[in-house]
């Protein structure tokens, strides 16, 4: 593994967790839009990162961060706020941004390794 592609799974990996923190802010705050835009961004960051990187890892990077960061900002602080509101849109924020993240790491097609340009047998 080089160090460019360390670096871009780095840089997906922050974009993830960027994406989690941005999402969480805006889908409480515009409720039907800001949850469809906060789950169009992680889309966005992992179908990307499929595309990017042209391995499946690209996209489980991104999903990955996003979950890990969501998940430490759904327990409450010392001073007792909590980030997310008990309500349908931040299950939905949560149960649905797993299931897109899950989706496109494993559905985009990648190119297989060692792939011949050319049919077999001719």
């Amino acid at each position: 593994m080089t160090v460019a592609r360390l670096a871009g799974y780095a840089l997906l990996a922050a974009l993830g967790a960027l994406v989690a923190v941005a999402g969480a802010v805006v889908q409480g705050l515009w409720f039907p839009g800001g949850l469809l835009l906060a789950l169009l961004g992680l889309a966005a960051v992992c179908y990307g990162g499929v595309k990017a990187t042209d391995r499946r890892m690209g996209g489980g990077l991104p999903a990955g961060a996003w979950t890990l960061v969501v998940l430490l900002l759904t327990s409450p602080r010392p001073e007792g706020d909590f980030l997310f509101g008990a309500g349908l849109g931040s299950y939905v924020f949560l149960l649905g941004g797993m299931f897109v993240g899950v989706m496109c790491a494993t559905l985009p097609v990648v190119s297989q390794p060692g792939a011949l340009a050319a049919r077999l047998g001719k």
